[in-house]
């Protein structure tokens, strides 16, 4: 259910600059977390009519109760004066003509950060030249999971074009705290400008956002409270490091 949720922020008299500026800092991080995690579809900043600042926000929860929960949340809210208006479909929304599917949405499932042996060069083969690379361990995190990569199970094959993309089929073995395994296996592709793969290549640090590396996720497991994983569908996000490699996984409801 969507909700159109107006936040009117007021400062206590006194208050640091310093923890005006600290909170500020943890309530765009909130947010940010809360689209991620598709609460948020969409923030507005506005002013009335006599020059008052507002925020505006589209929140998604499944009910006002999940709602309120996220609100209080937020770094901010002993400071705010929150209205809430539920929205209701329109017989004259033009989303809705022609039957209109309802947009994708993403929540962060968990971030794994691993490190990596030194790649196992197979050699040119069809198709590309082919290399192993083996991840060696590490750990992940999220909302309702964390634990750790098994080494010796989990690796990367990857298939590497002649252009310098490279193609990922990459398997995993993750223990959760509570001793559950989760079996991961992605097919990934990771591609750029022929200057930033060649600074891949060479093990530079390179900011994730200049180049592509992208895959569809499969997750199995047999712990019966993390059935859901089973029927999930997941898109993960990579980016590489000079000694590992990093993987935040979304699900796509």
């Amino acid at each position: 259910m969507e909700y159109l949720v107006q936040f009117q922020v007021d400062v206590p008299d006194g208050t640091p600059e310093d923890d005006v500026a600290r909170r500020q800092e943890a309530e765009a991080a909130a947010a940010a977390d809360l689209a991620a995690r598709g609460h948020i579809a969409r923030i507005w900043s506005v002013r009335d009519e006599s020059g008052e600042h507002r925020i505006l926000g589209l929140y998604r929860a499944d009910d006002r109760s999940q709602l309120d929960a996220l609100l209080r949340g937020l770094p901010l809210y002993d400071w705010m004066r929150v209205t809430v208006r539920p929205l209701d479909a329109h017989p004259n929304d033009p989303a809705a003509a022609g039957g209109r599917l309802p947009d994708p949405r993403l929540s962060l499932v968990y971030r794994l950060e691993a490190a990596l042996a030194p790649p196992l060069d197979v050699g040119e083969a069809a198709g590309g030249r082919r290399r192993i690379v083996a991840l060696t361990g590490g750990t992940f995190t999220g909302p309702s999971l964390r634990g750790v990569l098994l080494p010796g199970v989990s690796a990367d094959w990857q298939t590497v074009l002649p252009d310098g993309s490279a193609l990922g089929d990459i398997r995993y073995t993750l223990r959760t705290e509570g001793g559950d395994l989760l079996s991961v296996r992605s097919r990934s592709v990771r591609h750029g400008s022929a200057e930033v793969l060649a600074r891949l290549g060479r093990g530079e640090e390179v900011d994730p956002g200049e180049y592509v590396f992208r895959a569809s996720t499969r997750i199995e497991t047999a712990a019966p409270d993390l059935e859901w994983l089973n029927k999930g569908v997941f898109v993960t996000v990579g980016g590489r490091r000079p000694d590992g490699v990093v993987y935040e996984t979304y699900l796509a409801a």
